[in-house]
């Protein structure tokens, strides 16, 4: 408090709320961005094809440490392509965690396969590979491991277990850009490694995504269905059925500048998630996101876990405090095994997830952006305190 005595700060908390809204996720935009755009619009290789793009590809796939990164229009799209190149399709079934973004489970739909849902666990909130051995059926075709708010999943068991079933393991690590599993980066765990670069996430071109692998063969299949099928030596000519799944060169124009800013972003980054754990720790039926001592977890979202009986307030009440000082946050995903087109047929199979359905009603994220000021982290912080207090009558 004597930090910010007579500070545009203090004017700020003593009014109880924050002169503009605070979004829980923006993007971090600067002149690099804007140059390396207009020199796409300049060259008039606007489309899916260009320098910039042949440059993202070399540059993730570095940093991913993989031979081949295969650019494409959205992270769905990146899953759903995964997908299909392993020939899944319709009678097949997908292991995917219950606590996921819908967009995981929906591309298994989308390439006409059935998900089949398992419990998350306590200790990373990622898929419990503990659980996935009795999931598999005659079906099952593939595992798809989620990197939950930017933690790596524990996938050395799941892999162990994917081998002796013959079954193939994609990882969708839209969030968890420059994690590292065991001192490995993420992206190079897995036969595939599916990732995101919307408006929200850490590096963004708006929208677009990427596949990673080590498989020449499996990285010319997907880039010839991302391109309509078309047989990249006889125009026209198209061997298979494709889609257009491509990123266009402006958006890898402005990816690239990000991913050419990529320590500063980390560090601004890391630097606000380390004055959240500093500023709310201690706080009664307050937790912060575990991290493994095996895992670098990508800072995407900061996030928080209440417990109503200790806190004092629910999840949703917060939530709605927060709001009203113009601080925005986010709910944690419902678990999609309870979600219209999933629930019957989830719980025809028995499916208990009892580790996502907890994490679901208590979780949430606070705003993470990388542009976030020192005086907006310190409202937030001491609204946060300040609700608390209220709450326990100290």
């Amino acid at each position: 408090v004597d930090v910010i005595r007579g500070t545009g700060l203090e004017k700020q908390i003593m009014k109880n709320r924050w002169t503009e809204r605070i979004p829980v996720m923006s993007p971090s935009l600067t002149e690099l961005e804007s140059k390396y755009v207009q020199n796409s619009l300049d060259s008039t290789w606007i489309g899916g094809e260009g320098a910039y793009i042949d440059q993202m590809e070399r540059d993730w796939a570095d940093i991913c440490g993989v031979s081949h990164a295969v650019m494409t229009a959205n992270g769905t799209l990146a899953i759903t392509l995964a997908l299909q190149v392993i020939g899944v399709g319709a009678g097949d079934e997908v292991i995917v965690p219950a606590l996921t973004y819908a967009a995981t489970a929906n591309s298994v739909r989308l390439v006409g396969g059935e998900p089949v849902f398992v419990d998350v666990e306590e200790d990373t909130w990622c898929m419990d590979s503990t659980l996935v051995e009795s999931a598999i059926t005659p079906r099952t075709r593939a595992i798809i491991p989620v990197d939950l708010f930017g933690h790596p999943t524990d996938i050395d068991p799941i892999t162990e277990i994917a081998n002796a079933h013959g079954i193939h393991v994609i990882i969708d690590a839209a969030q968890s850009h420059l994690a590292t599993y065991k001192k490995r980066p993420v992206g190079s765990l897995a036969q595939m490694t599916t990732f995101s670069f919307h408006v929200g996430k850490m590096f963004t071109s708006g929208e677009g995504g990427a596949v990673t692998t080590d498989d020449a063969e499996l990285a010319g299949k997907l880039r010839l269905i991302r391109g309509h099928g078309m047989d990249p030596n006889r125009r026209f000519f198209h061997p298979v059925v494709g889609t257009n799944n491509r990123m266009t060169n402006l958006q890898a124009a402005m990816l690239c500048a990000q991913i050419e800013r990529r320590d500063e972003i980390v560090a601004r980054r890391r630097a606000t998630f380390q004055a959240y754990a500093n500023g709310l720790s201690g706080i009664p039926g307050l937790s912060l996101r575990p991290v493994a001592d095996w895992a670098t977890a990508s800072p995407w979202v900061f996030c928080l876990r209440l417990s109503e009986s200790e806190f004092g307030m629910s999840r949703d009440d917060l939530i709605e405090e927060l709001s009203g000082r113009n601080i925005e946050t986010r709910p944690f995903y419902y678990p999609l095994h309870r979600l219209p087109m999933y629930r019957e047929l989830s719980e025809s199979r028995g499916e208990s997830c009892p580790v996502s359905d907890s994490l679901s009603s208590e979780g949430m994220f606070l705003p993470s952006s990388t542009d976030i000021s020192a005086d907006e982290l310190g409202f937030i912080i001491e609204t946060v305190r300040s609700i608390s207090s209220k709450r326990s009558g100290s």
